[in-house]
């Protein structure tokens, strides 16, 4: 039995570093991707996790590969593919630490994975089956999620989703919107960021956008804040939950992290999102809030997310 397998893009970042001798940008190679940022989010908090996905068989992918099994996350689902290359992603920071993405991904391998190549074994052994939205970029990657979704959902397990907008990767605005929007009703517990709210809902304002999802299925919401937290709602309302202060260094992978957070306290309650009470999604969001400030801290993704005794020490100082 697995906690959370998640499937979607993995992918390399590639993030600003400096200047050489001769005055021009370094990058450095970081691996990312935010389904699998969620999970070493989660097994860094002691649960068992699994991927689902696909890489090129190149030195990229390889590196992807060895950076989730040194993660501890179960790579049995993940699929080499020698016909196409692993998708990179160029990160532009400015002076906040806030960032803005080029991608090489025409196709880039996160893409091609098709249905018939999902673990479905894996799928089913699942307590929460995670998604992103890049995998509903294109097809056949589209396609594996969709089946991937009434497969998990009708062998009962949780579904988690985080839509993830990149504008660069769809063709148009209203494309995206249909497409992130069309795998809401599979959803039992959801996060979107304040910047996604009328992607994904009518409603503009976080609270309102939740009390929508919420009413229209979704039982456990939760709306990041950026610096300012968090707001999460359920069938009782809604609460905003505080953040912690941070010197930001880079921003990749805070909302993942903060979500690898928020789904390890789900499961560690024992619950379905619809039990959950509005106080134990506070709970959920300030352990969230926590892993997100220490991973601002550092720069990449997945070796930017912290251990479970430093999110404790922050919460309990």
């Amino acid at each position: 039995m697995y906690d959370v397998t998640a499937l979607g893009e993995l992918l390399i970042d590639f993030t600003p570093s400096g200047t050489s001798a001769s005055g021009q940008r370094l990058f450095e190679q970081n691996p990312g991707g935010a389904p699998a940022n969620v999970l070493a989010a989660l097994n860094n908090c002691g649960l068992k996790t699994a991927f689902l996905g696909k890489i090129g068989d190149d030195m990229h992918g390889l590196f992807l590969k060895e950076t989730l099994k040194n993660a501890g996350i179960d790579c049995t689902g993940l699929i080499i593919d020698k016909d196409v290359f692993t998708t990179l992603a160029f990160v532009a920071l400015n002076e906040k630490g806030e960032r803005t993405f080029s991608f090489a991904r025409k196709p880039g391998a996160d893409t091609m994975l098709r249905p018939e190549e999902v673990n479905v074994d894996i799928l089913k052994s699942s307590k929460i089956f995670h998604i992103g939205s890049l995998s509903l970029t294109n097809d056949p990657s589209r396609s594996a999620t969709v089946q991937a979704l009434k497969t998990a959902k009708e062998a009962g397990v949780t579904i988690s989703y985080d839509p993830n907008y990149r504008a660069p990767l769809w063709d148009t605005k209203e494309e995206a919107m249909e497409q992130m929007r069309s795998v809401v009703s599979y959803v039992d517990v959801m996060k979107i960021s304040d910047e996604e709210t009328s992607l994904l809902t009518p409603k503009a304002e976080p609270e309102k956008a939740a009390a929508w999802l919420v009413e229209h299925g979704v039982p456990l919401v939760a709306v990041t804040l950026g610096s300012e937290g968090a707001y999460v709602c359920t069938k009782e309302g809604g609460k905003k939950v505080s953040g912690f202060k941070s010197q930001v260094a880079d921003t990749t992978g805070a909302g993942d992290s903060f979500w690898g957070g928020f789904l390890f306290k789900l499961v560690e309650s024992g619950k379905k999102p619809a039990d959950v009470t509005l106080e134990e999604a506070e709970t959920f969001a300030r352990f969230g809030n926590a892993v997100a400030s220490l991973c601002v801290e550092k720069r990449g993704g997945i070796p930017a997310i912290p251990k479970l005794a430093d999110v404790e020490a922050r919460l309990n100082p």
